[in-house]
């Protein structure tokens, strides 16, 4: 009898301990930072902007990371995970970018935007996203930049950012910081266009 529930006992430790082998790691989380820096000698915008919406391929609204395999494959990586949906992730570092780059806190963007009174409107629709561990950001975007209240043509500049950022380092902190780096480039044409407009 004790030598049975000795045999139990052993079988059961051996189970758990196999069971804790094949456990799953824990997700990692990750978010966008605004990188941007001023421009030297730049005088402060006295106006309000508002980011209203970013759109994203499909392929990529999703929580996952989504890996580039090859020119037609992808991979959706579990275990990293952006902290929260990443057309809000690029609004609000698009909108901080903007804080930094025209040198004034009158920029928003999510839920409350619509309550602003904006002089300007930023739209983005990213056409391409892409992520390869170790290797390179891939980023494609157009944009618009609308001045409130103008005629639809004479008071909007679209443009288009297209950049591919090496990414620094292993890992998805390092893919992260490359994305992050991305749109602070796409940030800062939106920023001149901004200007430029003001400047009319």
């Amino acid at each position: 009898m004790r030598r049975a529930r000795s045999r139990i006992c052993g079988l059961a430790f051996a189970l758990a301990a196999a069971l804790s082998g094949c456990a799953s790691p824990p997700s990692q989380f990750y978010t966008l930072a605004a990188t941007a820096r001023p421009e030297a000698g730049a005088s402060p915008a006295s106006y309000v902007v508002a980011v209203d919406s970013v759109g994203l391929p499909g392929t990529v609204d999703r929580p996952q990371f989504v890996v580039q395999k090859g020119p037609n494959r992808v991979a959706f990586d579990e275990f990293n995970r952006w902290a929260a949906p990443l057309a809000t992730n690029i609004a609000r570092t698009v909108a901080e970018n903007l804080v930094v780059l025209l040198g004034t806190p009158q920029v928003v963007s999510g839920p409350l935007a619509p309550s602003f009174k904006p002089a300007y409107r930023v739209t983005v629709d990213i056409q391409r996203f892409e992520s390869v561990p170790g290797e390179a950001a891939t980023f494609d975007a157009l944009w618009q930049v609308r001045r409130v209240g103008a005629d639809a043509d004479a008071g909007a500049t679209i443009g288009r950012t297209t950049l591919r950022e090496p990414v620094q380092g292993e890992g998805f902190d390092a893919l992260a910081a490359a994305h992050s780096r991305a749109i602070a480039g796409m940030s800062r044409d939106i920023a001149a266009a901004i200007r430029a407009e003001a400047g009319r």
